[in-house]
């Protein structure tokens, strides 16, 4: 009777045996699940021209002229002279400047109207 235990005890510990893997698991594949990280990516250049000249367009600035390989848009509003230029950053950046000096009398909101807009078509 004792003998009969032996082989099962046996066949127990070959198929345990088979169950272990001492690899590591496959390139990629962690056993718990990653946490969830955002990671932010700087705009393109034509995500933020397209916004910029929206923003304009939407507060009352009329454009007149827009050259894109300069990245200088220019215009006015209410006789106002109005520029919008982007400029590419060493880090991989863009820096989005608007620049209307005579508003602040004549129109001093403009400048948060636009970037209101600037911001809300860029989706922040």
């Amino acid at each position: 009777m004792k003998h009969l235990h032996i082989p099962a005890i046996a066949a127990a510990a070959i198929l345990l045996a088979g169950c272990y893997a001492p690899y590591p698991y496959p390139y990629g594949y962690t056993a718990y699940p990653a946490a969830q990280t955002a990671v932010a990516t700087p705009p393109s250049f034509d995500k933020s021209w397209d916004a910029a000249l929206g923003a304009a367009n939407d507060a009352g600035v009329q454009v007149t002229g827009a050259d894109r390989n300069s990245g200088r848009i220019s215009g006015s509003k209410a006789g106002t002279p109005v520029t919008i230029e982007l400029r590419p950053q060493a880090d991989n950046t863009l820096q989005v400047v608007f620049n209307a000096p005579g508003s602040t009398e004549s129109n001093p909101t403009l400048n948060d109207r636009w970037l209101q807009a600037y911001n809300r078509r860029m989706g922040r």
